[in-house]
C-alpha cells in the first residue's frame, strides 16, 4: 500500500505544500515552474502506485490538489484565449496562432487518439457533438472541427459567460468554423433538452472536481442523452490520479462501457468510452454518416494494438 513514504509522494506533497501557499494561480513564472515539476513528477505511468489504497491525509491532498490544477488550467487557458482573441484587432485568424498555447501539441495528440478510439466504435461520422465544459479555449473540438470532423457542428458548453465570449471570438474570424461551433451558456444540470439531439457528447475533466459532483453529471446525462450515444470521458491512471479524477466503471450506470484507453506518453488524461443503454446502437447500429478513413487513425490502430500488449487499454462488453 502506498503512503506518504513513498518519495514521489513526498515529491507531490511537497509541491502541494508550495502551491497551495501561492497568492494567485494564475500564470506567473513561479506558477509555471511549480506546475510544470508536478506534470513532470506525475507523468511516469510505470508504477504500482494506487491513489485509492492511500492514507486519508493523502487523498484529502490529492481532492485539493485536483482543484488547484483545475482553476490554474482555467486561469491559463483564459490567458491564452485572450491572447489570441486580441489578433482580431490586426485582422488575424488567431486558430493560426494556436501553438502558442503550451500544450497545444498535446491537445493535437489527444484528438487523434479520441478521434481513433471514436472510429473504432462507430462506423459512422457524428454530425453533431456536444462538448460539456468547453471553457475559454475550447481546443478538442477546435481539433476535432479542424482536422478530423469536417461536417461535424459542435455545440459547446459552459457554465460560464465570459468563458464561452473568449471562445467564441476565437473561431469569429475562421470561415469554417465560426459556422460550425456554437456555445451555450448553462450549467449541464440545467440542460436536458435538446441532449438527445447528440450523436457524441463529450464531458470535460474539470466537469465535477470530486466523485461525487463527476457522478452527478454523468447521471444526468445518462437521463437525457439518446439511446445508443456516445459519451467520452477523460480520466487518470497511476499517478496522474493526482492532477484529475479518476472515472470509474461503477460511475457509469446506464452505460455500455467499451474502452478506457491510458496513454503512456505527454498526453496526461485516459481516455474513457461509453454508449448508451438501450435502443439499436448497442448492437452496433449507428447514427450519421459513414467514417472516411483517416491517416492518424491509422497511426493509432497502430498504437493501441502495441497498448494492448503492454494492457494499456481496456475492452469492455459491458455494465452489470
Amino acid at each position: 500500500m502506498a503512503c506518504k513514504n513513498n518519495l514521489v509522494v513526498k515529491q507531490i506533497i511537497e509541491l502541494y505544500d508550495q502551491i497551495s501557499k501561492l497568492e494567485s494561480l494564475k500564470p506567473s513564472k513561479n506558477v509555471d515552474t511549480l506546475f510544470g515539476q508536478l506534470v513532470s513528477t506525475c507523468l511516469p505511468t510505470d508504477t504500482n502506485i494506487n491513489v485509492t489504497k492511500m492514507s486519508e491525509e493523502v487523498k484529502d491532498m490529492r481532492s485539493n490538489l485536483i482543484k488547484l490544477c483545475g482553476e490554474a488550467e482555467g486561469y491559463l487557458e483564459q490567458h491564452f484565449s485572450t491572447i489570441l482573441g486580441s489578433l482580431l484587432q490586426e485582422d488575424q485568424n488567431p486558430l493560426d496562432h494556436l501553438n502558442i498555447f503550451p500544450y497545444y501539441n498535446n491537445y493535437l495528440k489527444l484528438g487523434k487518439l479520441e478521434f481513433d478510439l471514436l472510429s473504432q466504435h462507430s462506423s459512422h461520422v457524428p454530425t453533431k457533438i456536444a462538448f460539456i465544459g468547453s471553457g475559454p479555449m475550447p481546443l478538442t473540438s477546435i481539433v476535432l472541427a479542424k482536422f478530423h470532423l469536417p461536417n461535424t457542428t459542435f455545440h459547446n458548453f459552459d457554465i460560464d459567460a465570459h468563458a464561452n465570449t473568449l471562445a467564441s471570438a476565437l473561431v469569429s474570424r475562421d470561415p469554417d468554423l465560426s459556422k460550425r461551433m456554437i456555445f451555450h451558456t448553462t450549467d449541464v444540470l440545467n440542460a436536458t433538452e435538446g441532449l438527445d439531439q447528440y450523436d457524441v457528447v463529450f464531458l470535460a475533466a474539470l466537469v465535477g472536481m470530486d466523485k461525487e459532483a463527476k457522478v452527478k453529471a454523468i447521471e444526468h446525462l445518462e437521463k437525457h442523452m439518446a439511446p445508443g450515444a456516445v459519451l467520452m470521458l477523460r480520466s487518470a491512471h497511476a499517478l496522474r490520479a493526482f492532477l484529475y479524477p479518476i472515472i470509474d466503471s461503477s460511475d457509469l450506470k446506464g452505460f455500455q462501457l467499451l474502452t478506457i484507453f491510458h496513454p503512456t506518453d505527454d498526453v496526461v488524461n485516459s481516455v474513457v468510452i461509453a454508449r448508451k443503454l438501450g435502443g439499436s446502437n448497442t448492437n452496433g447500429v449507428t447514427r450519421g454518416c459513414m467514417f472516411m478513413p483517416c491517416n492518424c487513425s491509422k497511426v493509432h490502430a497502430i498504437m493501441n494494438n502495441r497498448c494492448k500488449k503492454n494492457k494499456m487499454i481496456e475492452e469492455f462488453s459491458a455494465i452489470e
